[in-house]
């Protein structure tokens, strides 16, 4: 179909990429940053009733309001504005993130962290929806992947910061939060707020009149079981080599999640070979090779097998993120794009917090930790032959994952 496009707006490069990109870092942040302070704030309030279990909702509690408020963030950033959004929410994740610093009681901190996950699910939206309004084809799959590439960077950089600022205080961490006002600056000076594309078509599309609700549910589904799968090893592997391979050395513990995070983060580069695939293809690959992992787990008998298994399985986790994510930005039209990407980011964080609960679940029903990890392989199996079979039967109808797909009601 030949397609002839006016284009009005100004065409984004790689600075708003990279620009748009760096808040994702908020996320991972909110999290990674303080893991090493855990057991000293710990012992700061170990005086408190209940402060096993209340520190660390520190850690914890603003993923879980990304996934209960992403829905919320997109509703916000659909009706404000996509950029607006994002710069406002970047200053205010400034100011309560290093709130901590100053609060000595810590019902008041863990209130602190409940805004500054409020704030992380408008960041995560809003900068995953500009992403998908800037870019279109196969420059939004490229930032897209880049996404988790960088998310999994930033990770491990922030890990080593978090532990460094740690040895001065369990309350200088916090200060790492205020870097989002140097995000901010550069959206409010090399950004702007996008319209909806002028594009002139030989098949005019038809005008979008409600939410696509039959669209975006299955992909919502997905979505969580994907989350579950995906955060599965990030995890357990560090249990798994200390309870059943016997490495008790942190250093070496370590190295070895770091290797399978390197393998996550070469699958979502490596994505982009996949990219002009059916959805439908790039689901297989990626939930095919969780189950390879996951299944053969069970047999790994020294840990070098363990981690051939383990990097399989996150080099599959790091193919179905931007497949998923891609999938998403070109089944939405451009007026719910922003609820839609917050329904969608709200199911995969769910996914996050389930998986230890299904983990658990697992172990306690098959008898132990590599068990549940096989079940969570045939599950992966099943959800792979799925694929196969719709692939098979309806190859000229399945949905491609690129961005030039038209929206649905």
């Amino acid at each position: 179909m030949a397609i002839s496009s006016t284009i009005r707006e100004r065409r984004a490069g790689a600075l708003q990429g990279v620009l748009l990109l760096l808040p994702i870092t908020m996320a991972v942040m909110g999290l990674v940053v303080l893991a090493p302070i855990l057991p000293r704030m710990q012992a700061h309030f170990a005086h408190l009733p209940g402060a096993e279990y209340l520190v660390p909702m520190v850690l914890t509690v603003p993923a879980l309001c990304i996934a209960l408020l992403s829905p919320v963030a997109g509703t916000l950033v659909d009706f404000f504005g996509r950029r607006r959004t994002l710069i406002a929410a970047l200053v205010l994740y400034a100011g309560i993130g290093v709130l901590p610093i100053f609060l000595s009681n810590l019902t008041a901190i863990i209130a602190s962290r409940v805004l500054l996950g409020a704030m992380e699910a408008a960041i995560v939206t809003a900068s995953t929806t500009l992403i998908g309004d800037y870019f279109h084809g196969a420059e939004r799959e490229k930032w897209l992947a880049y996404q988790t590439a960088l998310a999994t960077v930033a990770a491990t950089i922030l890990f080593a910061v978090g532990g460094v600022l740690g040895n001065v205080s369990w309350r200088a961490p916090f200060a790492v939060y205020s870097v989002s006002l140097l995000f901010a600056a550069g959206l409010l000076l090399w950004t702007w707020e996008p319209g909806k594309p002028q594009v002139e078509t030989a098949f005019a599309e038809p005008m979008v009149s409600s939410f696509p609700w039959r669209t975006l549910v299955p992909m919502c589904l997905i979505a969580v079981f994907g989350g579950i799968m995906f955060y599965t090893m990030q995890i357990q592997l560090g249990v798994v080599l200390e309870r059943y391979y016997g490495i008790e050395s942190p250093a070496r513990l370590g190295l070895l999640i770091a290797i399978g995070s390197l393998s996550l983060l070469i699958g979502s580069i490596c994505y982009r070979r996949l990219a002009r695939a059916h959805i439908v293809t790039q689901l297989i690959v990626s939930f095919g090779l969780i189950a390879a992992g996951f299944i053969l787990m069970r047999f790994a008998a020294t840990t070098l097998q363990l981690m051939i298994y383990d990097v399989t399985n996150q080099f599959g986790c790091g193919i179905l993120l931007p497949a998923m994510v891609v999938w998403v930005m070109g089944r939405l039209p451009f007026e719910y794009r922003g609820r839609g990407t917050g329904l969608f980011m709200s199911g995969w964080w769910i996914g996050q917090f389930l998986s230890p609960q299904a983990v658990t679940f697992l172990a306690e029903q098959t008898g132990g930790l590599p068990a549940a990890l096989q079940m969570l392989g045939f599950l992966s199996l099943t959800a792979t032959a799925i694929g196969a079979v719709a692939r098979a039967r309806a190859p000229g109808r399945a949905h491609r994952a690129v961005s030039t797909a038209r929206p649905e009601n």
